[in-house]
C-alpha cells in the first residue's frame, strides 16, 4: 500500500481550482485560499459525460503547465484521507479513465504557510486534452450540457466563487462575460 500524501503536519491538503471549490463532496477540517505555482487553470479537457455529450462535448477545467493558479486548499484529517482520496479518484477519473494525474505539490496558503497538497493536473497525452481558441471555448461552454448540468453553470459558479473569495482570474472572468453576453 502506498503511503498517504500527507503534509508534515499530518493532514491531507486538496487543492481546488474548479467545481471542487463550490462542491467538494467530502468533509474537511478547514479551507483557505492557496496559490499553486507552475500550473494555471484552463478549459482544456473535452467533457463528454459531466458537462457535455459525445455528440456535443463541453469543456472542463484542468491544471495545465505554466503560470500560477489561485484556488482553495481543503484540509482533511489523516483518518479521513483514504476515503477522500478514493472519492476524488472516482470523481476526477471516472471509470478508471485517467484524464487527470494526481500530483503532490507545494501550496502557498493565505496564512503564509507552505504545505504539500494534492492537485489534479490535466493529462496532456489523453485524447480529451485540448487547447481550443477562445471562440471555440465559448461556443462549447454555451452548448455543453451533461450529467452534472450545464457547462455554462460550471463556468459561472467557478467564477462567482472565486470572486467571493477575493481571488481573481482574468481569463475565467473574460470567458464568463463572453458566455453571459451571448445569452
Amino acid at each position: 500500500m502506498l503511503p498517504l500524501p500527507l503534509d508534515a503536519d499530518g493532514h491531507l491538503y486538496v487543492f481546488a481550482y474548479g467545481s471542487l471549490i463550490w462542491r467538494p463532496g467530502f468533509a474537511h477540517l478547514g479551507a483557505e485560499p492557496a496559490l499553486l505555482r507552475g500550473y494555471h487553470r484552463r478549459f482544456c479537457l473535452w467533457s463528454r459525460h459531466y458537462r457535455g455529450t459525445p455528440e456535443a462535448p463541453g469543456l472542463v477545467l484542468g491544471l495545465d503547465r505554466g503560470g500560477a493558479c489561485r484556488g482553495v486548499a481543503f484540509r482533511v484529517g489523516a483518518a479521513a484521507a483514504p476515503a477522500v482520496l478514493a472519492y476524488l479518484e472516482e470523481r476526477e477519473n471516472p471509470n478508471g479513465e485517467t484524464v487527470y494525474h494526481r500530483r503532490l505539490l507545494p501550496l502557498s496558503l493565505a496564512s503564509g504557510r507552505v504545505v504539500r497538497g494534492i492537485a489534479y493536473v490535466a493529462d496532456r497525452a489523453h485524447p480529451a486534452y485540448a487547447r481550443p481558441c477562445e471562440q471555440t471555448t465559448v461556443a462549447a461552454i454555451r452548448r455543453g450540457h451533461g450529467r452534472a448540468g450545464a457547462n455554462r453553470d460550471y463556468l459561472l459558479n467557478t467564477a462567482e466563487h472565486l470572486r467571493a473569495l477575493g481571488l481573481r482570474d482574468a481569463r475565467l472572468e473574460r470567458l464568463a462575460r463572453l458566455v453571459a453576453a451571448a445569452d
